[in-house]
C-alpha cells in the first residue's frame, strides 16, 4: 500500500449551509458537505478516488515535499 499527501482546503459556501472541500494540488478533485467533518470524510473518499483513476490512466500523481497545515483557533480575550 502506498500512501499520498495532499493539502485540503475547506471553506464556508457562500450561498448554502454547507462547507466546500477541494485540494488545490489536485486539479478538479473536490466534494462538500454540511458539516467541516461531512466535508473532510467526502474529500477524503473524493480522494481516493480521484488518485485511483490518475494511477489506472497512468496520469503521474505528484507529491509535494513541503505540506502546509492551516487549521482556524478561536481565542478568548476577557475585555
Amino acid at each position: 500500500m502506498k500512501f499520498y499527501n495532499f493539502e485540503v482546503v475547506i471553506e464556508k459556501e457562500s450561498e448554502d449551509d454547507g462547507y466546500l472541500a477541494y485540494s488545490p494540488g489536485l486539479k478538479g478533485c473536490f466534494s462538500n458537505g454540511r458539516t467541516i467533518e461531512a466535508a473532510r470524510r467526502n474529500i477524503r473518499e473524493a480522494l481516493i478516488q480521484h488518485v485511483q483513476s490518475c494511477l489506472a490512466n497512468k496520469i503521474p500523481v505528484e507529491q509535494r515535499e513541503h505540506l502546509v497545515h492551516v487549521e482556524e483557533i478561536a481565542v478568548g480575550i476577557a475585555e
